[in-house]
């Protein structure tokens, strides 16, 4: 049994230091995962104002060709009513050019509206794209930071996760089912602590709990956490075995 207690310590100890290194990196990957979604809405952004931009680009060039049609119509119609030879022909023409003014009117109002759409998009436009290139100049300093953390670490997490492997081979997998299953259920991943002064994590253990952990013939786990708890002798030789800063 002090062999399985060992080998559950030893695989406590080594997660701990896995668990250390992650936390070094800290909150990088999903600070960049949210910059690159952010990267993507302002690119979307963009592209969807710059095609609105182009559509009332093309509304503004039909438009001044309506305005250019109403115009001719009404030069032609205006004509016209010197040579018509009744009243109602004069009458007619007239409703034809009120009808052109009123096409040139509606133009004219909308031309109106286009421009300050168009100005409106072209700065959102220009707003976004000074966002965008903010961000990924954000996102490359969060990358660099990440990469040069990883690779700081990433001999040492190799020559942990190889430790963590060998200790797994030791352990019975009833054991070992236990112990990832506590880990999993645990916020902080200990599912192995040392007893200090009679305690488990500050809580103090019944005396007959402490006596049977010193005296590690059995796996003892604490009925306040539910975690296993061992003699601190054990995390002192897991430091000697495995050799980990």
């Amino acid at each position: 049994m002090v062999d399985v207690l060992q080998n559950l310590t030893n695989l406590q100890y080594i997660d701990n230091r896995i668990d250390e290194l992650k936390r070094l990196r800290g909150d990088l990957p999903e600070e960049i995962l949210d910059i690159e979604t952010e990267i993507t809405r302002l690119e979307a952004r963009i592209k969807r104002s710059k095609a609105e931009i182009k559509d009332l680009t093309v509304e503004n060039s039909n438009l001044e060709l309506e305005i250019t049609e109403a115009d001719n119509l009404v030069a032609k119609y205006e004509d016209q009513q010197l040579t018509v030879r009744n009243n109602r022909e004069y009458d007619a023409l007239t409703k034809e050019i009120e009808t052109q003014k009123q096409i040139k009117e509606n133009a004219l109002s909308r031309l109106e509206e286009i421009a300050l759409q168009k100005e409106e998009l072209e700065k959102s436009v220009e707003e976004s794209e000074a966002r965008l290139e903010e961000t990924r100049k954000l996102l490359d300093e969060k990358k660099g930071n990440l990469d040069k953390l990883i690779e700081s670490t990433q001999k040492e997490e190799q020559e942990l996760i190889r430790k963590r492997e060998e200790a797994v081979r030791n352990l019975d997998a009833r054991y070992l089912r236990s112990y990832e299953r506590l880990r999993k259920g645990l916020n902080n991943g200990m599912a192995v602590v040392a007893m200090e002064k009679g305690s488990s994590l500050g809580m103090m253990l019944p005396p007959q709990v402490q006596v049977e952990v010193r005296r590690k013939n059995k796996i003892i786990f604490d009925e306040n956490s539910g975690r296993i708890v061992v003699d601190p002798s054990f995390f002192d030789e897991a430091r000697k075995q495995l050799n980990i800063n």
